[in-house]
């Protein structure tokens, strides 16, 4: 499973066909979609994929009967998606399923979907989970879909349906040219091995948001000294490639914003090393510390400070983290 990742330059597009007036056929429809989880993940790469032609585009997300599903029933009517009422509904007629689920409940969103699957269309698990469990999702949907390990390997903002993917299992050189060509999406087949994109994701997530904790807790600590300027100016005399006032601004806004997610995702990188016999003491403790930075930034007064510069969101964080303990 440990193949170098092959990546595959996107093709121009081609350009558009003759039109009916001219006597000939209109080009073919492009696939369509269904997206079982909507949240940010789902709604930026529905938008993205609409606004580049594709009509036909379904939703279900657990949270659309229920209060706190209001929004996400909004965002799709916006987008122009069509609001399933169940999972089984959400995949009728579907060439493509993409799950972007919350971690703890790819398996679930799995076999909601299994019994009602037809046709065998492709199913994208755009998951941030372990190796492990997306193999466990693949023999699960066996014979009913034509299952894609699938990694996100940057944030889904700004470039949204075009944010670069990285695909592995049996079915990814398949699907890969009709993401690129059909969806005018950007993908590069890791491996032929189902989990060895979800190895990558998983692996590189103990650096990335390890330095995210690690930023909160240093930057907290020496803002309650009084210094953390110096301590910036400090980490730059070993790092001079990182601008470190601005790497504690966008951790800290991170974590504020998405860090409840962000431990879920790191409790499924603990597992990933676990899977490969590492015991994974700094990520468990990075799970912790996104966790607490998420609740933390629930607060209003977190919320308020996440666009007014570093400084400020020290010191709501630390006042917040205060009142907290």
């Amino acid at each position: 499973g440990h193949a170098h990742a092959l990546w595959v330059k996107r093709r121009p597009l081609r350009p558009p066909g003759p039109t009916k007036a001219a006597g000939r056929m209109p080009s073919r429809k492009k696939p369509r979609l269904c997206f079982i989880g909507f949240g940010e993940a789902g709604q930026a790469i529905a938008a993205g994929l609409r606004e580049a032609g594709v009509d036909n585009i379904s939703a279900w997300d657990i949270l659309f009967p229920k209060n706190d599903g209001a929004k996400l029933k909004e965002a799709g009517a916006k987008i122009g998606a069509r609001l399933a009422n169940s999972a089984k509904d959400a995949v009728s007629n579907s060439d493509i399923v993409v799950a972007a689920v919350t971690a703890c409940s790819s398996l679930e969103a799995a076999k909601s979907v299994a019994p009602h699957l037809a046709g065998n269309p492709y199913y994208l698990d755009i998951n941030s989970v372990s190796p492990g469990r997306k193999q466990e999702t693949a023999r699960l949907l066996e014979g009913a879909a034509r299952y894609v390990d699938v990694a996100i390997l940057a944030p889904i903002h700004p470039r949204r349906h075009r944010t670069p993917l990285l695909l592995a299992g049996p079915h990814a050189h398949a699907v890969l040219p009709l993401l690129m060509d059909e969806l005018e999406m950007h993908g590069a087949i890791a491996s032929d091995q189902i989990g060895a994109a979800a190895a990558l994701k998983m692996i590189r997530s103990v650096m990335i948001k390890g330095i995210e904790a690690l930023t909160a807790e240093c930057f907290l600590a020496a803002h309650r000294v009084g210094f953390p300027d110096e301590a910036a100016a400090s980490l730059t005399n070993h790092y001079p490639g990182v601008d470190w006032p601005k790497m504690m601004e966008y951790n800290l806004e991170r974590m504020a914003s998405h860090g409840i997610r962000r431990a879920d995702e790191m409790e499924q990188v603990a597992a990933t090393l676990i899977e490969l016999g590492i015991a994974p003491l700094m990520t468990e403790a990075t799970v912790t510390r996104q966790r607490e930075m998420g609740e933390l930034g629930k607060q209003e007064s977190v919320r308020a400070a996440k666009t007014a510069g570093h400084a400020a969101m020290l010191d709501a964080v630390n006042a917040a983290a205060k009142e907290r303990h």
